[in-house]
């Protein structure tokens, strides 16, 4: 079975249990994930075989998470070690009305350090098919951007199917390089968008509004643009408030538009990682469905695994293919499988 790759930043999750905030509590728990991370997880539990790679810390906070990584059954023959720490982010998980909030300690860590002579990409490449990145990676660092750009590149020579989810935060793009410029460039090695309305825009430079036609004709120009790209993929999320969601996916495959029905997730256990389960969900549904209805069939299981998301505590989600099949086919109710 050839590999998924996945690269970007570990990072470690420390939390009050519960909705409490930390100046109420005097407890914490703590997770491990990152973007790339959680998508790669995902994609092992639901049968793939994926090889993540990244820097994190030589210590053993390091060693714990790479110890949470093989768990999985990943393959971590390409991460390197750093003596810096591993980047931590603190969120306190709101509720109804309150929403959650996130600071990050991630400026000096071991992943901020990367290189492109730090990843042997032909090596790390050797037994893989399809490379799945997103836009947190090449904000971080000048040294992150510039060994994703090899990789992609060595991608795109090798024919690969390559996957983007260019998610833009402007708050993280601080070391000189244009996001715009930047993101362009990646694109141009991308053969799949997985993103909505506001990333298009973003590299567009255009204002296209949020209806179905507006994404038709957005993703239209996106794929003028970037001729490599062939299918565009949106999740929209609409907020009821912080315990309650609606999750729907749409898409553009060059000559049809499909969209799904919502489902309604009426109580949020955790919402972190909900986004990358949805990227994981069409990645490895684009991977193993066949036939006529091998977009539409990935997408729904793509909804189906970010809805499911959102009822496990943690930045991963732990559902395996048979799972989310069950969603799909309308077994919603929550009763006891015995």
């Amino acid at each position: 079975m050839s590999q998924t790759i996945t690269f970007g930043e570990v990072l470690m999750r420390i939390s009050p249990r519960g909705n409490r905030k930390f100046i109420q509590s005097n407890t914490v728990e703590f997770f491990f994930g990152g973007t790339e991370l959680n998508v790669g997880i995902s994609i092992a539990n639901f049968g793939g075989n994926v090889k993540h790679i990244t820097c994190i810390s030589n210590d053993f906070i390091g060693n714990t998470a790479l110890a949470y990584l093989n768990k999985f059954d990943l393959d971590t023959t390409a991460i390197v070690r750093s003596d810096r720490p591993l980047g931590v982010y603190f969120l306190e998980v709101g509720a109804v009305m309150r929403p959650s909030c996130i600071s990050y300690n991630r400026s000096h860590s071991a992943f901020s350090e990367i290189i492109p002579d730090m990843v042997d990409w032909d090596k790390a490449l050797k037994n893989g098919s399809w490379f799945h990145w997103t836009g947190i990676t090449p904000a971080l660092t000048k040294g992150s951007f510039e060994t994703l750009r090899e990789g992609l590149k060595l991608a795109k020579e090798k024919g690969w199917c390559v996957s983007a989810d260019p998610t833009y935060r402007s708050g993280l793009w601080k070391y000189g390089v244009d996001p715009k410029e930047a993101l362009t460039e990646l694109l141009h090695c991308s053969t799949i968008f997985i993103g909505g309305i506001n990333e298009m825009n973003e590299v567009l430079d255009t204002d296209f509004g949020y209806s179905n036609e507006e994404f038709i004709e957005a993703s239209k120009m996106l794929i003028d643009k970037f001729p490599s790209i062939v299918k565009v993929f949106d999740k929209i999320r609409t907020s009821i408030n912080s315990s309650w969601h609606k999750i729907r996916a749409r898409m553009w495959n060059g000559h049809k538009f499909f969209e799904t029905e919502d489902f309604d997730i009426t109580h949020i256990v955790d919402r972190i990682g909900t986004g990358d389960a949805f990227a994981a969900g069409l990645v490895y549904g684009l991977q193993n469905f066949d036939g006529d209805t091998k977009d539409t069939m990935a997408m729904k299981f793509a909804s189906a695994a970010c809805a499911l998301k959102h009822t496990y505590v943690g930045d991963v989600n732990y559902s395996n293919t048979d799972e989310v099949m069950r969603i799909i086919e309308g077994n919603i109710t929550g009763r006891f499988n015995r």
